[in-house]
């Protein structure tokens, strides 16, 4: 009986493995990136890179285990969530109330240390951030910040609310 419950199982291992998520992998950079109108230093650019693009652009580095089921699906549902919240890549779609909102939510989440997620630092242990940098992060945020509600059509969004 173990035996048939064994090789049930070895055998849906085997068969998931071919069920395979789409991979968050884009040829092309983005014309809506974040940083086409708000280009960061190469500190930051470094800090985004190694702890926030995974997760929140259109290109993901993948892992040797991303390959692996259900790993793959497991990743895949984080990624797309975490676009869901913020996508850097497709940043200059959102309205400018939305992109003020999701910076100030970038800020929070490095003031708060809630970003990046424990789950991805376990691994990635070059993506837990020291204090400077979840500072250059916020400053970098902040006078992005200050750009967008410098910007005319800012004012304009808040008077149609």
């Amino acid at each position: 009986m173990k035996k048939k419950i064994l090789l049930g199982l070895l055998a849906v291992l085997v068969i998931i493995q071919f069920i395979k998520p789409e991979k968050n992998v884009s040829s092309t950079p983005s014309v809506n990136s974040i940083h086409n109108k708000f280009p960061a230093n190469e500190e930051t650019m470094q800090i985004l890179k190694t702890a926030c693009n995974d997760c929140h652009t259109n290109n993901t580095v993948y892992p040797w285990y991303a390959h692996i089921q259900p790993v793959a699906w497991w990743l895949d549902s984080h990624v797309d969530d975490g676009k869901k919240h913020l996508n850097f890549d497709e940043f200059l779609t959102y309205k400018l109330k939305k992109q003020d909102h999701k910076l100030e939510e970038l800020i929070e989440s490095q003031e708060d240390h809630w970003m990046p997620l424990d789950s991805y630092t376990w691994i990635h242990k070059d993506a837990k951030l020291d204090e400077k940098q979840r500072l250059a992060l916020v400053n970098w945020a902040k006078e992005t910040r200050l750009k967008i509600q410098s910007d005319p059509a800012f004012a304009l969004e808040e008077d149609k609310k």
